[in-house]
This record gives structure tokens, C-alpha cells and sequence, in this order.
């Protein structure tokens, strides 16, 4: 009996010496290929959950989201823009136009100079011509063409070849309530009421002088008469024949003689003598 069970296990510990190496690795590695599959897949999901959790798909989430919505910065740009409009618009309307007695006074400076252009165009005996300078309408350079004939100056104008006697007229806003500026641009003339930088000395040139009757015409007819009765001459002394007539000299000299003829009184051809 000892013996039988003797053999039994001898056979038992062959068979089991005899198994297939092969199938028992096979075994082990397919178990331990599915332990490891299975781990494999544990991190896989481990991973993904991880990978979706990081602080850059966080990121990237967010500013998916943020495209809908504008963010602070163009939020504020798209403000100001809106405001620089609105405020522009504002700006624009808030301008306040022109009082009336300013448009009043405007348009009728426009319509009397209108006419009295026209009118100075139509005449046909060559006293005077008018250019506007740089086409404004309220600066005139006028062109005086006569003086009396049996005068020294038109015998100066003769002998220097001197075609006219220049003179710049500027408007003020509220003309023709207000009178002109006229100074004397060329030729350099001496005496004749004509002073420093072209200045020019007469009573109905100043406010207390002027009136709103008074044409552009009939003010160079007046000069044409003061420059014979002062006995103004063209200057032919060298040096100062060429030295040019200054606007802002003018104008300083214009105010100086208004003060002094406003204290002691004007002395000047009437304008029946014109």
C-alpha cells in the first residue's frame, strides 16, 4: 500500500516536472499582461482625468469662454470710443452759433462790399481799381490812378513812371458802421497827411469821423484831395525812397495821431474839397 502510494506521487511529481514550461510562462505573462493592461488602463483614465484637470486646459477653457464675452480691455476701448463719439457729437453741438446782431452785422458788411465792388467795376472814368487779396472780400488793395493834374504829385507820378498810388483797405466786422483801415503802400510819399509806416491822417477814417454813408469811392476821392492840399510828394531821397511802408507801423502811428487829434482837434480838408 505504501508502495502503490509511493507511485502515485512519483507520477503526480512527473507530471507536473513534465508541464510545458512554455504554458506556464504563457500563463504568467498573459496574467501578468492583464494586470498590467489593466493598470495600463487604470492610468490611461488616471491620466485623462489629470491631463483635463491641468492648470492650461483650465486656461484654455476659460478663454473659450472669455471669446463670448468681451474682456476688460476692449471693453474699456470700446467704451472710450463710444464716449469719444458721443462726446464728439457733444462737442460739436455745443458749439454755440453766432449771436444774431454778429450775423446781422456780417451779412451786411458782405452785401455792402458786394455792391460797392460792383459799382467801383462798373465805373468807366479809371479812378480807381480794386484787387482782392488772396480773394477775401474784407481786404482790399486799391489802386489810386489820378491825382489833380496841376499838381506836383501827378508830375512826380510823370517823371518816376509811377502808374498809381497803392493802398491796402482792410473792413472791420461791424463795417459800415465802423470805418476802414487804409494805410499807403507804394509809392514812399512824403507830406501829404500820409505819416510813419503809410499812415494816413484824416477825421472821417476814425469813429468820430466816420459815417455809414460813406463809399469806398468817396473815401479815395477825399485821399486824392488831402494828399494835393498837404502837398504830398514822392520820396526820391536815396535810401529812404526804398525803405518799404510797415502795416504795424502804421497802425501805432494811426493810434498815436487819434489820441493827439482827439486832445487838440483835427485839422484836415472838409470833404466838399474832395
Amino acid at each position: 500500500m505504501a508502495t502503490l502510494l509511493r507511485k502515485i506521487g512519483l507520477i503526480r511529481l512527473h507530471d507536473r516536472d513534465t508541464e510545458d514550461p512554455k504554458h506556464h510562462q504563457g500563463s504568467l505573462k498573459g496574467s501578468k499582461g492583464n494586470q498590467k493592461n489593466n493598470t495600463s488602463k487604470h492610468c490611461q483614465t488616471a491620466n485623462e482625468t489629470n491631463i483635463l484637470s491641468t492648470p492650461e486646459i483650465k486656461a484654455r477653457k476659460l478663454d473659450q469662454h472669455g471669446k463670448d464675452k468681451p474682456s476688460g480691455k476692449d471693453k474699456q476701448c470700446k467704451d472710450a470710443k463710444e464716449k469719444q463719439q458721443t462726446g464728439g457729437a457733444t462737442s460739436a453741438s455745443s458749439i454755440p452759433p453766432l449771436p444774431p446782431h454778429r450775423q446781422h452785422c456780417t451779412q451786411v458788411r458782405t452785401r455792402r462790399l458786394m455792391k460797392e465792388l460792383q459799382e467801383i467795376r462798373r465805373l468807366g472814368d479809371n479812378f480807381i481799381t480794386v484787387e482782392l487779396v488772396e480773394d477775401n472780400l474784407y481786404d482790399w488793395n486799391v489802386k489810386l490812378h489820378q491825382v489833380d493834374k496841376d499838381s506836383a504829385l501827378w508830375q512826380d507820378m510823370k517823371e518816376t513812371s509811377t502808374e498809381f498810388i497803392l493802398l491796402n483797405v482792410t473792413f472791420p466786422d461791424n463795417f459800415p458802421f465802423s470805418p476802414p483801415f487804409m494805410r499807403v503802400l507804394t509809392p514812399r510819399l512824403e507830406n501829404g497827411y500820409v505819416l510813419d509806416g503809410g499812415a494816413i491822417c484824416m477825421e472821417l477814417l476814425t469813429p468820430r469821423g466816420w459815417s455809414s454813408a460813406y463809399t469806398v469811392e468817396a473815401v479815395m476821392r477825399q485821399f486824392a484831395a488831402s494828399l494835393v492840399k498837404g502837398q504830398g510828394r514822392i520820396c526820391r531821397k536815396a535810401g529812404k525812397s526804398k525803405k518799404a511802408f510797415s502795416r504795424k507801423e502804421a497802425e501805432a502811428t494811426f493810434k498815436s495821431l487819434v489820441k493827439t487829434h482827439e486832445k487838440y482837434g483835427w485839422v484836415s480838408p472838409p470833404v466838399s474839397d474832395g
